[in-house]
């Protein structure tokens, strides 16, 4: 779960990448990096940490050019932060190209013997978006003749990506002299949206992770750029898009719904906030059908991307809403944080209750969801010191048994509360009197409703069926093995920021 951007203007856009990874923070607070292009030239700088932290008025003066793509990353291998795996990506051979990507190929390891054994290209980190760009650059380098390019050139060589690339990638990369270029994978797993502004100085392109940036930006939603369907917008601001896949379905991660994206954002159509709504709406109708004499003082979500859920659930069952929790906004995501002895010491500097709210009470607590189960353990503890005479909690989505091998930090089964237990064990696990789990068929219903036109979405966190249909126990076992070997890296601080002028033209 990253954050990406990508602008062509006719102005600089240094300070539009920047606000705009701002609005995508959520996505991503292990790293950011900008770049931009100025005529023959590339500027970059990327390091580790907040935006706010990795980026200061003298790196925001070098970053000029009317066009440029931008990332906010995190971990989904299970390493704290690596500065050479922080993006964007640069190669020089045989164009300049820089490239962000969002997600996780699920045949890395192959494509690496490829490049090594048959495309003679050298990978340098561990990041699989290093080796999505090398294959990028193989692709234009045998689709060019004599080195040129044109849309024709670069959607061709978009046909040999989709070839060989499998896994779930949301990209935006920048082709230097030419333009940037956009593209998602063939299932549209992970999130991709494009906007246009009309300015007195002509038209600019906003490519984005999720429609609050172009909200925030000022820029008219255009649509989502489609399973398999690359865009390409010149350095001109002349627009081209073709489908370059070969088979296509449009099944987005169910998870950017139920925690991943901000409330207020469009992802295919599909308003967030208004899925949550439905998630506990369903959430409602099962404890009403399943524990008609649950006896529940007052509903207390978890904040903050539970809200929606629980007000709806709250008004359905004709239950007083409370806030029962304030939240530090300056601490981390827990969800996202490496390591799972730093989440578990996250948790009360990040949350704090209202101790009336409690005292005395039957309380049904709401999140969005139960991964690890340290957080919601934490969380059922403190209702109870504060004074909870019982504690309900109840989840807007099912439980999650398998690991998410498509960019999300739940890459192992021994990590997951759920892989192994049954609900009841579970509630004994996280120390609530009650444990209501949403239904699988309810959470994908309260999504699809909002765009029937979407049948089918990705759902393997939840029932172990992987939608691009490659990844099999032995894949499943090496990535397992793979994340238990690595190391925690140590923070970098400023001394792993980097700043980079690439001349990439005459």
């Amino acid at each position: 779960m990253c954050g990406l951007l990508g602008v062509v203007a006719p102005t600089p856009v240094n300070q539009l990448l920047y606000d705009g990874l701002q609005v995508l923070q959520h996505r991503g607070q292990d790293a950011a990096g900008i770049a931009t292009a100025e005529g023959g030239v590339f500027h970059m700088h990327k390091g580790p940490g907040l935006v706010r932290d990795v980026f200061r008025t003298r790196n925001m003066r070098n970053l000029q050019g009317n066009w440029g793509i931008a990332h906010c990353r995190y971990p989904t291998s299970g390493s704290a932060f690596s500065t050479a795996e922080s993006q964007p990506f640069y190669v020089n051979s045989p164009f300049g190209l820089m490239l962000a990507h969002n997600g996780n190929l699920t045949n890395a390891q192959a494509l690496k013997r490829e490049m090594f054994l048959q495309d003679l290209r050298h990978i340098n980190t561990n990041s699989d978006s290093e080796v999505l760009l090398n294959v990028l650059a193989h692709e234009l380098q045998a689709a060019a003749t004599k080195y040129q390019l044109d849309a024709d050139t670069i959607f061709k060589a978009m046909t040999g990506v989709y070839r060989r690339v499998r896994g779930a990638y949301a990209v935006v990369a920048m082709i230097a002299g030419y333009g940037l270029l956009a593209f998602r994978d063939p299932y549209g797993i992970r999130p991709l949206i494009v906007g246009r502004n009309a300015t007195p100085q002509g038209n600019e392109y906003l490519v984005a992770s999720e429609s609050v940036a172009l909200d925030t930006l000022g820029f008219q939603i255009l649509r989502d750029v489609a399973p398999g369907e690359a865009v390409l917008v010149d350095i001109e601001g002349n627009f081209h898009s073709r489908q370059c896949a070969g088979q296509t379905m449009r099944a987005p991660c169910i998870f950017e719904f139920v925690y991943l994206a901000r409330p207020d954002s469009l992802i295919d159509g599909i308003s967030v906030y208004e899925s949550r709504v439905k998630m506990g709406d369903h959430l409602a109708e099962k404890i009403r059908h399943t524990l008609p004499h649950l006896a529940i003082d007052s509903v207390i979500p978890i904040p903050d991307s539970s809200r929606p859920s629980a007000m709806e659930l709250a008004a359905r069952l004709d239950l007083p809403y409370r806030e029962g929790f304030v939240k530090n906004r300056y601490i981390g995501r827990t969800f996202i944080m490496p390591g799972q002895a730093q989440r578990k010491r996250s948790v009360r500097q990040k949350l704090n209750t209202i101790a009336q709210e409690f005292r005395g009470k039957n309380v049904l607590l709401v999140d969005d969801s139960i991964v690890r189960g340290t957080t919601s353990r934490e969380i059922v503890q403190m209702a109870r010191d504060a004074g909870a005479r019982k504690v309900s909690f109840a989840s807007a989505a099912p439980p999650v048994r398998y690991p998410n091998v498509y960019g999300i930090d739940m890459p192992t089964r021994g990590e997951l509360i759920a892989s192994e237990r049954d609900e009841e064990a579970i509630r004994r696990e996280i120390g609530a009197d009650v444990l209501i789990y949403q239904d699988l068929e309810a959470l994908k219903a309260a999504v699809h409703v909002l765009n029937p036109a979407i049948t089918a979405f990705e759902t393997s966190c939840f029932d172990g069926r992987y939608v691009t249909g490659d990844v099999s126990a032995e894949y499943l076992s090496s990535v397992e093995n793979e994340r238990n070997g690595v190391k925690q890296a140590g923070e970098d601080g400023d001394a792993g920021q980097l700043d980079l002028n690439l001349v990439v033209s005459d």
